[in-house]
């Protein structure tokens, strides 16, 4: 299937690694021109490897997305850089693993910027610039446990939740504009961040990391983690012309391991 992404103009940010690195290679690789961003000076790293794979254009800079300054900083440069913007997919990684009682304020306030201010600066800073075209697609990648809270993410689980009101209310408002508007929720991943999650897991239940990850899979109908090519190619295609009438709408992307009906 041709997605339509040939010469679109998308940006992705926390792309220097994991999901958002994926999500990039996989835009690129099906046509796109790219802006990139992280916190990390790796993502001029993260720039040439998606420039070797794919000899497309890819602009790359820091941004701390905690930072409203530095996110519209680095919107204005890729809008710049691409003569415009078609896509946007908003990836932050996750707040800290903790149960509510080991968290205090400060850690709340923290993941407070990193999801959820993020998310509405990028909007902001971004939307002005669709709004005149008359088009554009924004994605933002979030969790299932919007669906269903995952143990010891006390963070993720109320946070990401009002992310996606977000992004339904955006979709009420901007969709006759000609802008969609989705999330995308993944389950289990082979990336650091699981890694992480897996090691914090172990290091509270006694068990093995190999124990935690068996455990975690034998609760996924598929049997297994999803891949970072497969995550890739999924936003790539919600983010597309290809899904022009899916609007609104929590994808979860899960392997089945969500129990909830709807």
């Amino acid at each position: 299937m041709n997605l339509g992404l040939e010469g679109k103009r998308a940006v992705v940010t926390a792309a220097s690694r994991g999901l958002g690195r994926a999500a990039a290679l996989a835009l690129a690789q099906e046509g796109a021109r790219l802006a990139i961003c992280s916190h990390s000076r790796q993502i001029e790293e993260s720039a040439n490897h998606i420039r070797q794979e794919t000899g497309k254009s890819v602009f790359a800079q820091q941004a701390d997305l905690t930072s409203q300054e530095q996110i519209h900083s680095f919107i204005d440069a890729a809008i710049k850089d691409l003569g415009g913007i078609d896509i946007l997919i908003i990836n932050a990684g996750g707040p800290p693993a903790g149960a509510f009682l080991d968290l205090s304020p400060a850690d709340w306030r923290g993941a407070i910027d990193l999801t959820l201010m993020s998310t509405v600066h990028l909007c902001y800073a971004v939307l002005p610039t669709m709004i005149e075209q008359g088009s554009g697609s924004i994605v933002a990648n979030q969790s299932y446990s919007v669906k269903q809270p995952i143990a010891n993410l006390t963070l993720s689980n109320a946070i990401r939740l009002a992310v996606i009101g977000l992004v339904k209310s955006l979709a009420n408002e901007v969709g006759p504009k000609g802008i969609r508007v989705n999330s995308i929720n993944p389950a289990w991943i082979d990336t650091e961040r699981v890694e992480q999650i897996m090691q914090a897991r172990a290091e509270k239940s006694g068990r093995t990391v190999e124990q935690e990850v068996e455990r975690i899979t034998a609760e996924l109908p598929l049997g297994r983690m999803g891949t970072m090519e497969e995550y890739g190619r999924t936003v790539a295609w919600l983010a597309s012309p290809a899904a022009s009438f899916i609007h609104g709408h929590a994808l979860m992307f899960d392997g089945g391991g969500t129990q909830a009906p709807l």
